[in-house]
């Protein structure tokens, strides 16, 4: 029997994608498809990861990223409130104007983990509900273009909802996103 490969970033794309799905499906399969990975792989490689965040004696989430995705790409400490916290960013080859940020507190603590714009990418030009495309936008890049908005807790930890209200027609909505990364709009209440 072999030893399986290492987890690495293409693994972890297949983890981000397999919660994508729910939302996405279409997107996911060519995503799966671009990346040269099967549907049992995408499923593995979920696995693994499910595995290595219950383990009982398991690295920390921040040593489990590193571990997975290697040495950050950059790493910018920032203070939230009264805490400091340092923003590390990674690349992924499927998403090439995002980066997966991890925000890291004293110690190492996880304190967020999600997919945001790379320094320096062009934002979307968000104006109303309609330029709200699956995978165009991260969750601060709608919290920006649409405030005020309201946080709404999502249906699982990797997911984000937030409920705006569009500028056109004056209708609330509700914008969820699965690891940081707009999936869906849906007409809501505000």
């Amino acid at each position: 029997m072999t030893a399986p490969a290492p987890f690495g970033p293409l693994q972890f794309q297949l983890v981000l994608l397999r919660r994508m799905a729910d939302h996405q499906p279409d997107l996911v399969e060519d995503a799966r498809r671009g990346l040269g990975a099967s549907l049992a792989e995408m499923r593995e490689a979920n696995r693994r990861w499910q595995a290595m965040v219950r383990a009982p004696r398991g690295r920390g989430a921040l040593r489990r990223y590193r571990s997975a995705l290697g040495k950050p790409e950059s790493s910018v400490r920032r203070v939230v409130g009264d805490l400091e916290c340092d923003a590390l960013l990674w690349r992924l080859p499927l998403w090439p104007d995002l980066r997966f940020e991890v925000m890291a507190g004293p110690g190492g603590a996880v304190w967020n983990e999600w997919l945001v714009r790379a320094p320096g990418a062009p934002a979307p030009g968000l104006r109303t509900v309609r330029d709200l495309r699956p995978w165009s936008c991260t969750v601060d890049e709608v919290a920006r273009a649409f405030a005020p908005v309201r946080p709404m807790e999502g249906s699982a930890p990797t997911r984000w909802a937030l409920a705006l209200t569009d500028p056109a027609d004056r209708l609330p909505y509700v914008a969820e996103f699965t690891w940081g990364l707009l999936q869906r709009v849906l007409p809501g209440r505000v």
